[in-house]
C-alpha cells in the first residue's frame, strides 16, 4: 500500500479512521498517476513528474472513492485517477498565468523549464485524464469530468477579466469560484456517486476551500503557504478577504493594485487583517462546511461513508486554522 505523498494530518485523520480498503485504493491511485505520467520523453515526463512529485491533498480523489464507497473497484480509482490528473494540469497552467515561481514551497515547472515545457507537461497530464476514461468506455465519466473542466476554463477566464477591478462584487466573486474550484469538487463526488446531495456537498466544501485559501493568502505565513503573503494582491486577484475589508475600510478600494510590490502587498495584508475580515471569512467557510455536512443525512450511506465524508469536511477546516 503507497499513501499520497506529502500526506497532511487532515487527511491522515481519514485514512487512519477507515477501514483498510480506503488507504489500499488511494495507493492505486498514486500507482494510477505515476503510470500516466511515465514513458512520454525524458523532458516531458520529467515535467509531469514532478508536478507529481509535489504531492498534494488528494481530496479530489479521496471523494471519488468514498462517494463510490468500497464497491467501487477499479471504475473509482480510475476516475479518482483522472480527476486528480485534471488538477495537477489546473495547478501547472495556472503557475504559467501567473508566473509563479513557487508551489508547495517547490520551484514550479514554468519557473524551473520555462513557459513552453509548462504549457506541455499541463496539456499532457488533461489528455491522460481523459485517455485513462476513454480507454474504459466509461462515457458517463468523461462527460462529467469533461463539463468541470469547461466551468474551470470560464472560471479561470472571469477571474482574468476580473483582475484588478476593486468593484467586484461578493455575488461575482463566489459565481467565480463555483467555477473554478468548487466545480470540480462536485465532480469528483458525482463520479464516485451521482446524487444531488452528493454533488451540493462537494459544491459547499469546494467553496469552504477556496475561501480558507484566500485567507492564507493574506494571514501566511510564507514558510506555511509555500508562496510570499498577498501573492493574490500581485497578480490582481479580487478574493472575498479583500472585498469584506474594503467594506469595513472603504479607503481599500483607492489602492493601486498594479502599482504594488512585495513589501506593499504584506502593508495591505495587514490592514485587510486589521479589519476583522479574515475571522468574517472564516466564519462564513464554517458554514458552508456545516451545511455541506447537512447535505449527506439526505444520501443513502453505510455509517462509515457518512462518518469518513464528514472527516474531509472537517479537513477542510483544520488544513487553514
Amino acid at each position: 500500500m503507497t499513501r499520497p505523498s506529502a500526506v497532511p494530518p487532515p487527511v491522515t485523520a481519514v485514512l487512519d479512521a477507515s477501514s483498510r480498503w480506503l488507504p489500499a485504493r488511494l495507493g492505486e491511485v498514486e500507482e494510477g498517476l505515476r503510470s500516466a505520467v511515465a514513458s512520454y520523453g525524458e523532458r516531458l515526463g520529467a515535467d509531469a513528474d514532478a508536478t507529481l512529485a509535489a504531492g498534494g491533498k488528494r481530496l479530489r480523489p479521496m471523494l471519488v472513492l468514498l462517494c463510490a464507497g468500497e464497491p467501487g473497484g477499479d471504475a473509482s480509482v480510475r476516475a479518482a485517477t483522472a480527476i486528480e490528473l485534471i488538477h495537477m494540469a489546473t495547478l501547472v497552467h495556472d503557475d504559467v498565468l501567473d508566473e509563479a515561481p513557487l508551489r508547495r514551497g517547490r520551484p514550479t515547472v514554468v519557473a524551473s523549464s520555462g513557459r513552453e515545457r509548462a504549457v506541455a507537461a499541463g496539456d499532457l497530464l488533461f489528455s491522460r485524464a481523459f485517455g485513462l476514461l476513454a480507454d474504459a468506455g466509461d462515457a458517463r465519466a468523461v462527460a462529467l469530468l469533461s463539463a468541470a473542466a469547461v466551468a474551470l476554463a470560464r472560471g479561470e477566464l472571469a477571474q482574468r477579466h476580473d483582475a484588478f477591478n476593486l468593484s467586484i462584487s461578493e455575488r461575482r466573486y463566489l459565481d467565480r469560484c463555483r467555477l473554478k474550484t468548487a466545480a470540480l469538487f462536485e465532480c469528483a463526488c458525482r463520479l464516485g456517486r451521482d446524487d444531488d446531495d452528493l454533488g451540493a456537498f462537494g459544491t459547499e466544501i469546494g467553496l469552504a476551500f477556496q475561501l480558507l485559501d484566500d485567507v492564507l493568502d493574506v494571514a501566511g505565513p510564507p514558510e506555511r503557504t509555500g508562496k510570499a503573503r498577498g501573492t493574490d494582491l500581485l497578480d490582481g486577484t479580487i478574493t472575498l478577504p479583500l472585498i469584506e475589508a474594503a467594506s469595513s475600510d472603504p479607503g481599500i478600494r483607492e489602492v493601486d493594485l498594479q502599482a504594488l510590490d512585495p513589501a506593499t502587498a504584506t502593508a495591505i495584508c495587514d490592514r485587510i487583517a486589521a479589519t476583522g475580515a479574515l475571522d468574517r471569512v472564516r466564519a462564513r467557510a464554517l458554514e458552508m462546511v456545516a451545511s455541506a455536512k447537512r447535505r449527506l443525512d439526505g444520501a443513502q450511506f453505510k455509517p462509515e461513508q457518512r462518518q469518513l465524508l464528514g472527516l474531509v469536511a472537517d479537513g477542510v477546516v483544520q488544513r487553514y486554522s
